[in-house]
Order: C-alpha cells, then structure tokens, then sequence
C-alpha cells in the first residue's frame, strides 16, 4: 500500500492517470491507466455486450386462417430470416368472427408451417390459445 501523493506522482511520472477501481474497498484499489484507452475498452466491452444479449429477441409472425400460398412463402422467407438471425419467433394464428367454430383449421396451419420449416426450426412451445389466437414459439436449430 502507498499513500496517495506516491501514487499521483508515480502516476505523473509515467505520463498516465491515476483511477480508482473498487472505492468501497478498505484501502481503496487505484490503477495507473491511459484514461482514454480505458474508456474506449469499457464502451468496446459494453457494445459487444448489448450485441451478444439482442439476439435472443422474440419476433412474431401473424396468419390469418385464409392465407394464400403466395403470402405464406412470403411471411415464411421472413421468418427464415430471422431464425437465420438468431432470433425466436412466435407463429400466431388469428381468428377472425365466425372462424373460431373451426379451431381446428387454425391448428392444421400451424402444422403445415411447422412442417414447412422443420429443417430450419424446433417448435419451443407448443401451440396454445390466447383468446383470438393461436400461438407457437419456434427458435433455429
């Protein structure tokens, strides 16, 4: 342990800056640093950070029970965009007035969705209804 004058001085003599790293510490902990390159290490380690932790995001994709082939290969190209991506995506089935009398069309799609994108993804959650709709999570394998 040094007093702190020895440590602004040793600090100055090295060209450099005295910071203090743990201040609750008994004694308190203090490097010799390059303020500038420090910082510029923090930001460095906090951007990886925030990249590594948005790629878990959830995204959904809405059908309608009457959807044409043409839209589906669309909503699927996108889907397959974002498991390439990383990201879980939450398939949901709307239903709109009378189409809730024939629940089991709704689970006939997200079947052939599922089977349609079977090389590419693992159902997560089982489809469940909410309401109006019916959902299921999948996620890239």
């Amino acid at each position: 342990m040094i007093s702190r004058q020895d440590a602004l001085r040793a600090a100055e003599d090295a060209g450099l800056d005295l910071v203090e790293i743990s201040p609750n510490a008994d004694p308190p902990v203090a490097k010799i640093v390059d303020w500038g390159k420090y910082q510029y290490q923090k930001m460095k380690d906090q951007q990886r950070n925030k990249r590594a932790t948005k790629a878990s995001d959830l995204k959904q994709m809405r059908f309608g029970l009457k959807i044409g082939s043409g839209d589906l290969d669309v909503k699927l190209r996108k889907v397959r965009g974002f498991l390439a991506d990383g990201h879980k995506v939450r398939l949901q089935v709307v239903y709109k007035g009378r189409e809730m009398a024939h629940k089991e069309i709704g689970y006939e799609l997200i079947e052939k969705i599922t089977g349609l994108l079977e090389n590419e993804a693992i159902v997560e959650q089982k489809p469940q209804m909410a309401g109006r709709n019916l959902s299921v999570v999948i996620r890239s394998k």
